[in-house]
C-alpha cells in the first residue's frame, strides 16, 4: 500500500495554509488541500485524511505531491486541461478578419455572426470571439457630416479659444433652444422595477401639447439660465435675451455661442444686439451644433428627465423642466473642453478628401 508523503512545514507555509482555511471567502477546494498538507504534516495517514477531509486517497497523494513540488502556491492552482476541441488555426482566424472587411454575398448589407459561420465554416461563439479580439463590429455603424463651412477653421477655433482661455472680466455663453418638447403622457400606468423585472411603459402615448426651452449654459462655473416658452421664434429669443442680460452681472462682457438657426440672425436680433454693446455672438460652423456645449445640458435634460417622463399637460412639462434646471444648478460642473482642435480640423480634411 502506498504511503502518505512526508510533509515537513515552514513556519512561512503553516500561517499560509492556516489563512486560507480561517479565509470566509476560500473556495472550499483550497480549504480541504489545505487540510490535507495540515494534517500531513502533523503525521495523519492517508486512511484519516481521507476520513477527515472527505476526499479520495488519489486527491490525497496529488496535493502532497503537488505541495512538495511547488509549495502553497501550487494548492490554488488547478492545472489546465486541454479542450476536446482544436483551437481554430491563425489562418481561419485571418479569414474571418479579410471576409469581415469585405462585403457580404448577395443583398445583405453587412456581415452577421450566423452568416460568417456559414461562410467559413465555424461556430457562431467562434465567429463573435475573433470579432471581439479584433476589435470588429459590423453590426455598428457611426454617423458624420462634414461641414461645408468655408471659415469652417476659424469659427472651430475662435470657440474652442474661447472654451480654453475665455478672456477676462467677461463670460462665456452656450446658447441654443430645444424646441418642440412634447408633454407626453401614456395609455395606461407603467410598473415599477423590481428583483427580476425592469420597469414597464406602454408604447402608445398621448400628446398634451408641446414647448420650447431656451437655454444658455454658462462654461466657466457650469450653472444655467433657462426659460420656456410655446414658440420659438425671433420675438421669444430676444425675450430670453433680456432674461439673460438681467441674469448677469453688469461690467462683464458676454460672449455667446450660438449656432445658425435663423432666428438667431434675424434683423430685430442684430439690433437688439447693437443696442447692447456687450454682448457679442460667436456662430458655430454650419453643420457643427455639436461645438455647441449646451447640447451636452439638452442631452442630459433628455436622458434623465423626459424621456421616461409621464406629463398631462404642458404646465406639468415646464413645471419638471423648471425643477431639473433648478437642481443643476445647486450643483453646476464647469464645463471642460479636451479635444484637440487640430486634430478636429485634420479628420474633416480627410473626410472631404475621401
Amino acid at each position: 500500500m502506498r504511503k502518505a508523503s512526508t510533509i515537513n512545514l515552514t513556519e512561512t507555509d503553516r500561517r499560509s495554509l492556516i489563512a486560507i482555511i480561517t479565509d470566509r471567502n476560500s473556495p472550499q477546494k483550497h480549504v480541504w488541500r489545505a487540510q490535507i498538507v495540515l494534517l500531513s504534516a502533523e503525521g495523519c495517514g492517508t486512511m484519516e485524511l481521507t476520513r477527515r477531509t472527505g476526499t479520495s486517497k488519489t486527491s490525497v497523494w496529488r496535493w502532497q505531491a503537488r505541495f512538495l513540488a511547488e509549495g502553497v502556491p501550487g494548492l490554488l492552482r488547478d492545472k489546465t486541461r486541454p479542450s476536446r476541441i482544436p483551437p481554430l488555426g491563425t489562418e481561419v482566424e485571418a479569414r474571418v478578419v479579410t471576409a469581415t472587411q469585405t462585403p457580404p454575398p448577395g443583398e445583405t448589407t453587412h456581415w452577421t455572426a450566423p452568416l460568417m459561420a456559414r461562410h467559413i465554416g465555424i461556430s457562431v461563439s467562434s465567429v463573435q470571439r475573433i470579432w471581439r479580439k479584433h476589435g470588429l463590429q459590423p453590426h455598428k455603424i457611426r454617423q458624420f457630416k462634414l461641414s461645408n463651412d468655408p471659415r469652417f477653421a476659424a469659427k472651430l477655433l475662435d470657440i474652442v479659444g474661447l472654451y480654453v482661455n475665455p478672456p477676462e472680466h467677461a463670460v462665456v455663453l452656450s446658447i441654443d433652444e430645444k424646441s418642440q418638447i412634447q408633454a407626453l403622457d401614456r395609455t395606461q400606468p407603467g410598473l415599477p422595477m423590481k428583483k427580476g423585472r425592469c420597469g414597464t411603459m406602454t408604447h402608445d402615448y398621448k400628446r398634451n401639447g408641446t414647448t420650447t426651452l431656451f437655454a444658455a449654459l454658462n462654461v466657466l462655473d457650469g450653472t444655467v439660465i433657462g426659460r420656456c416658452m410655446q414658440r420659438h421664434r425671433h420675438q421669444e429669443f430676444i425675450r430670453f435675451l433680456n432674461a439673460t442680460e438681467a441674469a448677469v452681472p453688469k461690467g462683464k462682457a458676454i460672449h455667446a455661442i450660438v449656432d445658425n438657426y435663423a432666428t438667431h440672425k434675424h434683423p430685430k436680433v442684430k439690433e437688439w444686439l447693437a443696442r447692447h454693446p456687450r454682448w457679442t455672438f460667436h456662430f458655430t460652423p454650419t453643420s457643427a451644433s455639436w461645438l455647441n456645449a449646451v447640447e451636452g445640458f439638452f442631452a442630459k435634460l433628455t436622458k434623465r428627465r423626459l424621456k421616461r417622463g409621464v406629463f398631462g399637460s404642458v404646465v406639468e412639462l415646464q413645471t419638471a423642466i423648471n425643477r431639473f434646471l433648478a437642481e443643476t444648478n445647486t450643483d453646476p460642473r464647469p464645463f471642460r473642453w479636451t479635444k484637440d482642435p487640430h486634430k478636429i480640423l485634420a479628420a474633416v480634411k480627410r473626410g472631404h478628401q475621401v
